[in-house]
């Protein structure tokens, strides 16, 4: 996978950076919908596919992007296809900070240093060529304006801006309501983007972390009570979702 297109994580990480006071919009919910860009862009890159409401690795071999790859290698390790809803609701401590790392070293951001209240070290990342974020916002606003189906990508990046909350950064006040609206409805046009974009919104709604109920056992004689063979394995235990950083991107800073 070559590195002249910029990936989904980056491209949902430039959206949700205010240029004005370089910090990120919707914080908490951005790290879920950064865990769920990445498994957007391995599938775009052939790596894995749904299976289901699950993720299959179909394609083990590296893309050539470190972060990329770390996520594929964790999903190899599981042996078997995983709930998308499971392996976003997992830890995912310090991602949105790595991405941001990594766009200051392609220099798309860099890092301004400050302080809160005077005492706490702050870091904030200002976009160096703002022109890039308007081109990203661009390509949704043709798809939400034209209603014209988008590409893969585009309808990707949508439906995971949508389910992270980044509508009313995108397209504030009564004026972006009809846009908002448009904006959910691209989930629509990409099953992998969509796929991942519900698994966020669970993620936030605690679907995750619900346990699944027992079966009913309707039969009597021997073999009452017991699942029928298709239903035996096992799903995987409910991920609790961890506490997540605040709206901080390093200690003190968003």
């Amino acid at each position: 996978m070559g590195r002249s297109r910029r990936t989904i994580p980056e491209e949902l990480l430039l959206l949700a950076l205010d240029p004005a006071t370089g910090t990120t919009a919707q914080p908490q919910s951005l790290d879920l919908g950064l865990a769920g860009a990445q498994l957007v862009e391995l599938a775009l890159a052939g790596r894995i596919a749904p299976d289901g409401d699950r993720i299959a690795v179909v394609l083990p071999r590296p893309t050539g992007d470190p972060t990329l790859d770390s996520a594929l290698e964790l999903l190899r390790r599981r042996g078997s296809p995983v709930r998308a809803v499971h392996w976003i609701g997992g830890p995912r401590l310090g991602l949105r900070q790595t991405y941001l790392t990594h766009l200051e070293r392609c220099g798309m951001v860099h890092a301004v240093a400050g302080q809160m209240c005077g005492v706490l070290p702050t870091t904030r990342y200002q976009a160096t060529d703002t022109a890039i974020s308007r081109e990203i916002k661009a390509r949704l606003d043709s798809a939400i304006r034209t209603g014209v189906p988008p590409d893969p990508r585009t309808a990707a990046l949508a439906a995971l801006a949508h389910a992270v909350g980044l509508g009313k950064h995108l397209y504030p006040g009564n004026e972006g309501r009809s846009s908002r609206s448009r904006l959910r409805d691209l989930i629509r046009h990409d099953p992998m983007g969509g796929l991942v974009a519900h698994a966020v919104m669970d993620v936030q709604n605690g679907v995750a972390a619900q346990p699944r109920r027992a079966p009913v056992a309707t039969a009597t004689g021997p073999g009452a009570g017991r699942q029928p063979a298709s239903r035996v394995a096992a799903e995987p235990a409910g991920v609790p979702v961890q506490p997540r950083h605040g709206s901080m991107a390093r200690v003190g800073a968003r």
